[in-house]
């Protein structure tokens, strides 16, 4: 029988444990590697615990590289080096920078569609988690797939954490050094940090007329040129815009016919919305299109 001093050691020890167990649930935990069949993309979010996972993706846009026009020279770019890391060869961290709404990012989704039989996988990462990409790698290494660590509209602020954890990784630290890992980022700003017309002041000019940044431009400068490889998108022409506009509507069943007498709307939507993207004519294409199938 046991004594009242025993009873009390054991209800003590009983709730020190579930002092423990609730301690160890609220501390961040390891990174645990997810049933990898059941998607080929993926999300890295955090819980409100702090614990990070990664969540698949069901559905992926399915995006092919024949989908996309007007931007042939950024395609052959991006699905080369994506070719080369799937079958094994050396292939660069990617920045795709310049105006919105121009294929970037459907351009890496057309990407992994594309590869995903040949082992590609994607990782999409938020800026704010960067700091977790060692873990991610950590995962990830070893594994006989490729995987893109994939940043969507990436810009930082003077100070943020994430831009040291990114320039570290592609800095090609003892943490990154996998060869089965790419960095592939979109962005509108060229050097991924807010440009000020008061940096021009620290360029210093040397006796034979070169000039040098300072060091705050050079800080700058320092992160985007880590991506072994710039592609740059820009603007398109009206006649590029029309094309492009012409391929969505023929991708949602339009004929011929149907496509030559919408080009006066596609010119006006774009219009008010003061763009002539990618994006604003897969939108005009599918309100069009959206529109007929409710008067049919």
């Amino acid at each position: 029988m046991n004594s009242p001093a025993t009873s009390a050691l054991d209800q003590l020890l009983a709730k020190v444990s579930q002092l423990v167990d609730r301690i160890e649930s609220v501390l961040p935990q390891p990174l645990s590697a997810p049933d990898w069949t059941q998607a080929i993309a993926w999300r890295y979010r955090k819980r409100s615990s702090g614990h990070g996972v990664l969540e698949p993706v069901r559905h992926v846009a399915a995006m092919t590289l024949s989908d996309l026009k007007e931007i042939d020279d950024q395609k052959e770019k991006l699905q080369r080096n994506t070719e080369q890391f799937v079958h094994g060869h050396p292939a660069n961290n990617v920045l795709l920078t310049g105006a919105r709404g121009t294929g970037k990012s459907s351009l890496i989704k057309a990407c992994l569609n594309t590869y995903a039989a040949q082992g590609l996988r994607l990782i999409e990462v938020d800026k704010e988690d960067l700091t977790d990409l060692p873990d991610i790698i950590e995962v990830v290494a070893g594994r006989d797939e490729k995987f893109i660590v994939y940043c969507d509209d990436l810009s930082f602020e003077d100070g943020e954490p994430g831009y040291k954890a990114l320039k570290s990784i592609l800095d090609g630290t003892v943490a990154a050094s996998t060869p089965n890992v790419l960095v592939y980022a979109t962005s509108n700003r060229r050097h991924l940090l807010p440009e000020y017309m008061s940096e021009n002041l620290t360029y210093k000019h040397t006796d034979d007329g070169e000039v040098h940044p300072g060091e705050g431009v050079e800080e700058k400068i320092s992160l985007s040129e880590r991506f072994g490889l710039w592609i740059s998108f820009y603007p398109f022409s009206q006649d590029e815009y029309l094309t492009i506009a012409g391929q969505w509507l023929s991708a949602l069943g339009a004929t011929p016919a149907q496509i030559a007498a919408a080009r006066p709307d596609a010119l006006l939507w774009a219009l008010e919305r003061g763009s002539r993207s990618g994006r604003v004519a897969y939108q005009f294409a599918r309100d069009m299109m959206g529109r007929q199938s409710d008067q049919a």
